[in-house]
């Protein structure tokens, strides 16, 4: 609160006006902070993902599994897929199902962009519903 002088008399008149400049000024203060903070919030850093504790979930009676070997080939099940046939093996696995979930699993070794040409063909397809599937880590007591 705050009071003006009036020069003309005894009275202390009071002053209704809120002075919104300091507000401003704060205000202007966090924007420069937050616009400085955000392009560092976003920097890339190399980091070891640390394996899944999420409690397993139920499996499918028959559950179909693609995958990608070490040597970077294509496996339904047990038997051997090239990559051109996929589409058309898994139509007969999954009996023309497209809602079918496909397990896919990969060896360690297979580079990240090759695991993703596979999502890529799986999804041109229209196989859709896709689980990675990894090792369970137990969790800590």
């Amino acid at each position: 609160m705050s009071a003006k002088l009036n020069h003309g008399g005894d009275d202390l008149e009071q002053n209704h006006e809120i002075n919104v400049t300091p507000f401003i000024d704060v205000i202007l203060v966090l924007l420069i902070i937050f616009m400085v903070a955000a392009p560092l919030a976003t920097v890339d850093i190399a980091v070891d993902l640390p394996a899944s504790t999420a409690q397993p979930q139920p499996r499918p009676d028959k559950p179909v599994y693609l995958t990608v070997k070490n040597d970077l080939s294509l496996a339904l099940g047990e038997a051997a897929v090239s990559r051109e046939m996929l589409g058309q093996v898994l139509d007969q696995t999954a009996g023309g199902n497209k809602e079918t979930r496909i397990f896919l699993r990969a060896d360690r070794t297979v580079p990240y962009g090759e695991l993703m040409e596979v999502m890529n063909l799986l999804r041109d397809t229209g196989y859709l519903k896709v689980a990675l599937v990894g090792l369970e880590k137990p969790s800590a007591p």
